[in-house]
């Protein structure tokens, strides 16, 4: 197929041995829908760099436009976080295009875990952290993955410490009514599973990701127009 941007790509129509899937190099969307909703809220073009039956890995490049949720006050929308917490899942809310900013982000997701690993660096290509963002096992379809965050994240350092992260968000957002108790317990199991990885060092803490460096020549995916699109086909 060719995705919005021109580039071909290659789809992936299951999950098992065999499948079809994205070259390096091919640009996708990574989205979630929002939380006890349906719509999608997130989206960020990204450039494949692997993509097996263990893993997909790819790039989030500086300057992406992407798109996230804001809060409506008035006709204005203002950053989620700068919205008191008591409030922050309970006031009107829209989406806006922006581009990302600081370094770029690379995103590792193995099939059916329920979180995904994105590793952060500062300027100099300094390595700063790996981020555990629990969320549903991404469901994939011909141009990209759709997920739902789960508010419960972990900080994983170069030193293999590690802490939650957003425990207060992820309190509040069970008080108003976007997680039930059931889900809650998911989540909190799948921190726990997480967490034993870290402990361990499991993959892909020991794959040693933090050396890696993108291909100068890709180019930044664009954002397309219907970046909010519902797939025709889905596949987990």
């Amino acid at each position: 197929m060719t995705d919005h941007d021109g580039t071909t790509t290659r789809s992936r129509p299951g999950a098992g041995p065999g499948a079809e899937r994205w070259a390096p190099g091919s640009h996708i969307l990574w989205r979630y829908r929002e939380n006890a909703g349906s719509r999608f809220h997130i989206c960020r073009p990204v450039t494949v760099v692997q993509d097996t039956e263990e893993q997909l890995a790819v790039w989030m490049a500086p300057g992406t436009e992407c798109v996230k949720p804001v809060i409506l006050n008035g006709d204005v929308g203002t950053p989620v976080h700068h919205e008191p917490l008591a409030t922050r899942y309970t006031k009107p809310r829209s989406v806006s295009r922006d581009h990302w900013f600081g370094s770029g982000v690379l995103k590792l997701a193995r099939p059916g875990e329920p979180w995904s690993v994105w590793l952060f660096w500062e300027p100099g290509w300094r390595f700063k952290n790996w981020y555990v963002n629990l969320e549903e096992p991404l469901v994939r379809w011909s141009g990209g993955v759709d997920s739902e965050d789960h508010f419960l994240d972990i900080s994983v350092h170069p030193d293999r410490s590690w802490h939650w992260r957003d425990e207060d968000e992820f309190a509040q957002a069970q008080r108003a009514g976007l997680m039930d108790p059931a889900t809650a317990r998911h989540v909190r199991t799948a921190g726990r599973a997480a967490v034993d990885v870290i402990r361990s060092w499991g993959p892909p803490f020991s794959q040693n990701w933090q050396q890696w460096r993108p291909d100068p020549a890709w180019s930044v995916p664009v954002l397309p127009d219907d970046w909010d699109r519902t797939p025709a086909h889905v596949s987990s």
